[in-house]
Parts: structure tokens; C-alpha cells; sequence
């Protein structure tokens, strides 16, 4: 597979990657089909472990059954207490990218990074809305997506903090003040109306779920929310 760098200067520098949680599950093969039909670049899924986060959701069989049916791209989004742990499963199961968050834990952050791309996948970090980017600014050589939390994590259909928009252009300036490469994805109610707000600060890759799943026509969703 590309790069996401690589990616991403193939879609001009903005993606799509609807978030399955909002997915209908008596149909998932269906709802995969259609979401990539009608042009989405990657498909995200979100990992909660009922501990990190006040939910539960995919385990990796889960992960692989979706990667069997996929033909983007999967980004997997730990929100679990031990991304450590479990890591290499996600990975086995097809995930692309891995992403872990840099609260689930007080150190141990660059070893993680080191494991995932040892065992041959992207690395990604997520931050709360209320981290701030300085505290991970350390690690933003090392990984290759930065995810910006712009909901606070456990649950879809919350709406967007727009305070998370300075935090977004924050990192995007770093990124090009010091040559970084980096992927910015954004995940957490966003939707066709303030989509352009994301894109304008510097977001790169938008997670949306409900806004795509819960609408009646996904290809106008995601042509919305790109731009």
C-alpha cells in the first residue's frame, strides 16, 4: 500500500473515511459496498474496550471479517487501555493504519510507535480535545497520522467542539514549520456544514459516521463533506 503521505497527494489532499461504528450491522457487507461505491478513501473503525472509554464495540475478528470485505484502506482507532497488548492483533487483522491514544497511557508512547511500524503498518496517535498539542509534539516525527479528537471518545453522534479548529491549525503549521509528514485526520461530528471549517484549518483525512450512515444518499454525504 502507499503512504498515507502518498495518499493523500493522490485525493489533493483531502479524504473521506466514514466511520463504521454508524454503520448498520445486519447489512455491514452492504453498507461497506455502498460507502466505497460512492467514494469513501478509507474505512475507519473504532475500538472501545469499556475501560479507556465508557463503551464497547469491534474486537479484532471483527476487524479482520471487515479487511475480507474492504477495498480502501482500513484505519483502526484504539480507544483502549493497553494499545500495547493488543497492537499486533489489530495489525494482523488487516488494519492499515493504527491508531492509539496518547492518554491511555503515561509513557511508552515511541516504543508503541517503533512496534507498529516494525510489524509493517502506519502509525497514528489521537488526542483528546482537551490535550494539548504540546504534549505530544515530542512524538510528532515518529508517527504518520495525527488524530484530532473533536469529540471526546466512547460514543458517535456527539457534536463537533469547534474549539478543536485552533488545535487543528496548530498542528498543521507545525507540521510545515518543521517539514514533518503526518497525516491530520479529525473524527467527531463532523458533517457537511462544518466540514469546510476542518478542511480550511488543515484537516486532511474526515472521519464521519452518522453524518454519512444516517443520511439518504451517502455519495452527496461524502461529496459534501470532502468539498
Amino acid at each position: 500500500m502507499k503512504s498515507l503521505y502518498q495518499l493523500l497527494n493522490d485525493k489533493n489532499g483531502v479524504a473521506v473515511a466514514p466511520s463504521l461504528l454508524a454503520a448498520d450491522f445486519t447489512a455491514l457487507e452492504k453498507e461497506i459496498r455502498e460507502v466505497e461505491d460512492s467514494g469513501a478513501d478509507f474505512l475507519h473503525i473504532d475500538v472501545m474496550d469499556g475501560h479507556f472509554v465508557p463503551n464497547i464495540s469491534f474486537g479484532p475478528m471483527i476487524v479482520s471479517a471487515i479487511s475480507k470485505l474492504a477495498s480502501v484502506p482500513i484505519i483502526t482507532h484504539l480507544m483502549i487501555t493497553d494499545p500495547k497488548q493488543y497492537s499486533e492483533r489489530f495489525i494482523k487483522a488487516g488494519s492499515s493504519v493504527l491508531t492509539f491514544h496518547f492518554e491511555a497511557m503515561e509513557s511508552g508512547h515511541r516504543d508503541i510507535v517503533e512496534m507498529i511500524h516494525d510489524l509493517g503498518c502506519e502509525a497514528g496517535l489521537a488526542v483528546n480535545p482537551d490535550t494539548p498539542l504540546s504534549a505530544v509534539k515530542h512524538l510528532l516525527n515518529d508517527i504518520d497520522l495525527l488524530l484530532v479528537m473533536s469529540v471526546f471518545p466512547g460514543f458517535g453522534g456527539k457534536g463537533f467542539i469547534d474549539e478543536v479548529l485552533v488545535k487543528i491549525k496548530e498542528a498543521s503549521d507545525y507540521r510545515e514549520k518543521h517539514n514533518l509528514r503526518y497525516v491530520i485526520e479529525v473524527d467527531g461530528g463532523v458533517k457537511p456544514d462544518n466540514a469546510s471549517s476542518v478542511r480550511e484549518n488543515g484537516g486532511q483525512i474526515l472521519v464521519a459516521g452518522t453524518a454519512i450512515f444516517g443520511s439518504e444518499n451517502y455519495n452527496s454525504s461524502i461529496l459534501a463533506i470532502r468539498g
